[in-house]
């Protein structure tokens, strides 16, 4: 495995190759990011991986207490088979005198009521990363289904030449959606956390059952006194009807949803 650090060191390392999968991440990898690039390894000629913790699009608290651990996850991209880990300097993304910034529908809701500029700093982050490596395809988890549905929607209305692809949530086996920020919990607030996944389960059965499922994961998340949920709604990303929520637990927020009519394609 090669790693670039310049954006010119990309482009002439990619200028010939085709077949490219992307993985954009933020580091501090888990079975979710491997499980996107083994997708890619088993589709694509050539995998990319990048890996730029991006702080357009965190509060500064946010990103200052975001693991990091360059070490393991060269290793362990290497291991799974990325061919090229982009790890660029925020002065490589965003020069001196950067001014231009990507605003996409839809991203002052949910996620972005509660995280002003979010979407606008990942929307202007992909879109640099899809010009810089010029992927034929880009690889993203569906636990972040509004992020998806926004980079979707990007890469339809500027006409992007390359397919997205979105894969399952990948959970731990007592049900906690994997994330970077699950290594900030503590014992006790890892316990708690699971009220999450329980919550929406019990939203997805209630609403098999033409019940209230909002009603029915609201008051899951209720009896968690060590949980603070942030909301849970039913949204609809791509015509595809997902409960989705966000709770804080501790000083740490997590995010999570369930599909309410079978697994999108």
């Amino acid at each position: 495995m090669k790693i670039l650090r310049r954006v010119d060191e990309v482009t002439e390392s990619l200028e010939a190759l085709r077949g490219i999968g992307l993985v954009p991440t933020m580091g501090a990898f888990h079975e979710g990011h491997l499980s996107l690039f083994r997708a890619a390894r088993g589709e694509c000629d050539t995998v990319v991986a990048s890996l730029f913790l991006n702080p357009a699009q965190f509060a500064p608290e946010d990103l200052e207490r975001y693991p990091r651990d360059e070490d393991r996850d060269v290793a362990l991209a290497e291991e799974a088979g990325v061919d090229f880990l982009f790890v660029p300097s925020v002065e490589a993304l965003y020069p001196p005198g950067y001014g231009t910034w990507v605003e996409v529908d839809g991203g002052s809701v949910l996620e972005g009521a509660y995280r002003p500029d979010h979407f606008r700093g990942v929307a202007t982050v992909c879109l640099k990363l899809f010009n810089i490596v010029r992927p034929d395809r880009a690889y993203f988890g569906r636990k972040d289904a509004q992020q998806a549905a926004l980079v979707g929607r990007l890469v339809r209305d500027l006409n992007l030449r390359l397919r997205l692809r979105v894969l399952p949530t990948v959970r731990d086996p007592d049900g906690l959606a994997l994330s970077s920020r699950n290594r900030q919990l503590s014992v006790a607030e890892r316990a708690a956390a699971l009220a999450l996944p329980r919550a929406l389960a019990a939203g997805a059965v209630a609403e098999t059952r033409c019940e209230d499922a909002l009603a029915a994961a609201r008051s899951v998340l209720a009896a968690e006194p060590l949980l603070e949920p942030d909301y849970v709604e039913i949204a609809a990303f791509d015509g595809h009807r997902l409960l989705v929520a966000a709770a804080r637990v501790g000083r740490t927020r997590l995010i999570d949803n369930i599909s309410l009519e079978g697994e999108p394609e």
